[in-house]
């Protein structure tokens, strides 16, 4: 008896909490993006205030130390080129943001440690800098927005002559246009 009045009771407070179809078209809502309000007050109350903007921020992405693209140097093992799986997501998101963004133009600069010779290094230094190209290519980046460039053991990140310096030495760096 008291499972069949608690269903009553719920059957009357869904059907009196049911709306008409006339209830739902004057209860529509409109779908807004929220602007922003001016911060300040007007020198002159006479004077029109101008909203500013839908308060997204327009950050650089490749400037945000949270975003990825902020990344711009591929390591590499001693006398390689191969592409370490850890540094193919940087690649990733750069072939991406390049793919999406043509008239941005990246240079891919290969470097080296000290270690061997400078011919041997600035050949090193190329075929990096040619597989993180290669690798771009292939994840949509056009081949016209990117050049590659080597400077073999000339440019260290890391001074030193030890094991630590030479990891730091040994790199790709991404390099965009006006930077």
């Amino acid at each position: 008896m008291r499972r069949i009045l608690t269903g009553i009771a719920i059957a009357g407070l869904l059907a009196a909490c049911a709306s008409t179809p006339d209830e739902q078209e004057a209860a529509k809502v409109e779908d807004r993006v929220p602007s922003a309000k001016p911060t300040t007050k007007p020198a002159d109350p006479g004077t029109a205030t101008k909203p500013l903007g839908t308060g997204k921020v327009a950050a650089d992405p490749l400037k945000d130390p949270a975003n990825i693209l902020s990344k711009r140097s591929i390591y590499f093992d001693y006398d390689s080129n191969l592409v370490k799986d850890e540094y193919k997501p940087i690649i990733s998101a750069h072939a991406k943001y390049l793919s999406q963004n043509r008239s941005k133009r990246v240079r891919i600069e290969g470097n080296t440690d000290e270690r061997g010779s400078r011919e041997y290094n600035l050949a090193l230094g190329q075929r990096r800098a040619d597989a993180v190209r290669q690798m771009m290519e292939l994840l949509g980046a056009s081949g016209s927005q990117i050049e590659t460039l080597s400077f073999g053991e000339e440019k260290p990140k890391a001074p030193g002559h030890d094991e630590a310096a030479w990891t730091e030495n040994r790199r790709a760096d991404i390099r965009y246009q006006g930077e």
